[in-house]
């Protein structure tokens, strides 16, 4: 028979009741072998009851350790130890790229084209010669990238932060910004890593599902009214979709969120490779929108750096967490990047790029047109194609040894979908690639 906690001594162990509070005393339980794996957690409602807190708040704990595989079960089945190593990972994003050896082509990253990245060499001694090299001042952001990017940015911003790239500047913000049970609203589909964050961080996800054009106004007009604490967006290209949101789109945001308070976060992912601008909401709520831009996929990945705009407050507690660890970015890879975005070499290099990667989504989508699979085109260094069945999707390709992202890395609720990455696409195997999609999604056989 399954033992179960005792509910009255697990309440005594809890000085905190909070949902961070539970979580920790559980897991340190837990790990400390005083809950064995095994064992059977009291009921939500008694233990809400012994804490003096409500039964969300002890469900929001339970479901941090799941997410952390240390909890499993539901319902009236119950909730069970099932794991003593509590580890934060990002479960979604390890799970891209492990497809075996027999893949030959590898389309599930959506990563840029290394040959069609710029040369480095004199942006770095650029870079080295940098006025502030080996200075311990912390400053937020280098006095030469400041004035690279503020002509070219979306909105006259307040201030601004040079991060180690744009996942760097996302997670930052999350950790500094959110707190466990805290509600944020984001796309759906949207990128992995960002669901892995708010995973971490014991989020309550609401998923705002788009069009064409954006996220849909009406759904994000509802879940205001449960007050959320941010709202997560991609301005343009969207890493999954491909989609930007139009001058309109972002018009009609910004007369839905007139009324809320909620934080608004802009990730940019895709930078300088995307041929839309971003109508930031920026011009709208200069006090309370985080506009991120990341320089990696056309600059180069191994500079990791992105930027980030806010108010002078907002900044200042970003830059405060920083200095837990890193503190500041390097001022080498600050002014290497200041340089490029004012030479008109790298910005011709980037403008070709942009016109490779259309030319080969095109024959990506020519070659599954002529199939009998009509797909939009849209923008970015991959391609969402929707399929019956994503399980289905994803043998039918691996046998073939193709690797794609499977939607649901991604989503919450959207409809089943594959992502392939068209940079990098082998075009001397783009024929028996396009029949293997087309098999894939369940129209061929």
């Amino acid at each position: 028979m399954t033992q179960i906690v005792n509910v009255e001594w697990l309440s005594q162990q809890i000085d905190d009741a909070s949902v961070k509070g539970i979580t920790l005393t559980a897991s340190s339980l837990i790990r400390d072998g005083q809950i064995a794996v095994g064992m059977q957690m009291p009921a939500v409602r008694e233990l809400a009851e012994r804490l003096g807190v409500s039964p969300a708040t002890v469900s929001a704990a339970w479901a941090q350790l799941k997410k952390q595989k240390v909890l499993a079960g539901k319902g009236r089945s119950g909730v069970w130890v099932c794991g003593n190593s509590v580890l934060p990972r990002p479960i979604r994003f390890e799970k891209i790229g492990n497809y075996g050896e027999n893949i030959r082509a590898a389309l599930a990253m959506a990563s840029p084209d290394p040959a069609l990245l710029p040369d480095l060499k004199r942006a770095m001694i650029a870079g080295i010669a940098s006025p502030q090299l080996n200075s311990y001042q912390r400053e937020a952001i280098s006095p030469q990238l400041q004035a690279a990017i503020s002509p070219r940015w979306p909105y006259p911003a307040e201030a601004w932060l040079a991060t180690d790239g744009g996942f760097d500047a996302m997670n930052l913000i999350v950790q500094t910004l959110l707190s466990p049970g805290d509600r944020v609203v984001i796309e759906d589909p949207t990128a992995t890593r960002l669901l892995d964050m708010l995973d971490n961080i014991g989020a309550e996800i609401l998923p705002l599902p788009c069009d064409d054009q954006g996220p849909i106004p009406a759904v994000l007009a509802t879940h205001l009214q449960k007050s959320p604490a941010m709202f997560i967006y991609q301005p343009r290209t969207h890493s999954a979709t491909g989609h930007s949101v139009t001058q309109r789109r972002s018009g009609e945001l910004a007369r839905v969120l007139a009324n809320s308070a909620t934080m608004i976060v802009e990730d940019d992912g895709i930078g300088d490779l995307s041929r839309w601008p971003a109508w930031s909401l920026g011009f709208h709520f200069p006090e309370r929108v985080i506009h991120v831009h990341s320089f990696s996929k056309a600059y180069g990945p191994d500079l990791r750096l992105a930027a980030l705009s806010g108010t002078a407050e907002m900044v200042k507690r970003l830059q405060s967490w920083r200095n837990f660890g890193v503190s500041w970015t390097s001022r080498i890879l600050q002014d290497a990047v200041a340089w490029m975005l004012t030479d008109n070499a790298t910005q011709h290099c980037i403008q070709q790029a942009k016109t490779v990667y259309a030319q080969r989504r095109q024959q990506l989508l020519a070659a599954l047109a002529k199939r009998g699979l009509v797909l939009e085109e849209r923008d970015g260094l991959s391609v969402l194609i929707p399929v019956e069945s994503e399980q289905y999707a994803m043998i039918t390709l691996a046998a073939r040894g193709i690797a794609v992202l499977p939607g649901e890395r991604c989503s919450i609720n959207s409809s089943p979908f594959i992502r392939v990455s068209a940079a990098l696409l082998p075009f001397e195997q783009l024929d028996s690639i396009a029949d293997a999609i087309v098999i894939a999604t369940g129209r061929g056989t």
